[in-house]
């Protein structure tokens, strides 16, 4: 595993703990996005199937698993656990013309027609839009608090590093995935007036708001 992988996991995993304890400490999921917390918990699971099937090492099984826990976990507590403070109203992203598009895709572009492979490259695709509902939240409310920014911004570092392993990885391993990585372009141009806004507004600790 190279630098830029083991980042881009850390980079991850500290965005989905900032969520939970975001949650967890204010009893609260106002201006969390369901919709993109769901999405995650179906990019996850469909993604990591093969842990019944293939095992590569303990750290990489550990992250899997650690990775499908808290997506299900952060669900549960916007849809049961707090959900008087869910802000559905707000949440109102249509999420067919996501899933629908990215399924349809993951059948027709593939690196093999199998039921797992297919179902990994429908991850794939779908995590590359899976933050538009909570982007679009935020530009539908005016703001995200402080705490949701830094969720935001580790999401955003996390694919942004996952594209300096691709590119390490052909440099070193002449490996290249060509649907991973574009997939990963998609994302992080998603991002790229979040960071802009991140770095201008937040890190001089102002509120970040998104044009509506």
């Amino acid at each position: 595993m190279n630098l830029f992988r083991f980042l881009g996991d850390i980079s991850h995993l500290l965005a989905i703990i900032i969520l939970l304890l975001k949650i967890w400490k204010t009893r609260s999921c106002a201006g969390i996005s369901g919709k993109s917390q769901a999405l995650f918990a179906i990019i996850f699971t469909t993604r990591y199937l093969d842990l019944f099937t293939n095992y590569i090492s303990l750290y990489n099984t550990s992250m899997k698993v650690v990775y499908v826990a808290c997506s299900y976990a952060t669900v549960w507590m916007i849809y049961s656990k707090f959900k008087a403070t869910y802000d559905g109203n707000h949440d109102t992203f249509r999420v067919e013309f996501l899933v629908i598009p990215t399924a349809v895709l993951a059948f027709l572009v593939n690196h093999d027609f199998t039921p797992l492979e297919i179902l990994w490259t429908f991850s794939i695709y779908l995590e590359s839009v899976a933050i538009l509902p909570q982007l679009f939240m935020v530009s539908k409310t005016g703001e995200a608090e402080t705490i949701t920014s830094h969720y935001l911004f580790a999401l955003g570092v996390y694919r942004a590093l996952y594209l300096l392993n691709w590119i390490w990885r052909y440099q070193f391993d002449k490996f290249f995935d060509l649907i991973a990585i574009v997939a990963g372009l998609v994302q992080t141009i998603l991002y790229c007036d979040f960071f802009y806004l991140y770095i201008t507004k937040v890190l001089k600790g102002k509120k970040l708001s998104l044009p509506a």
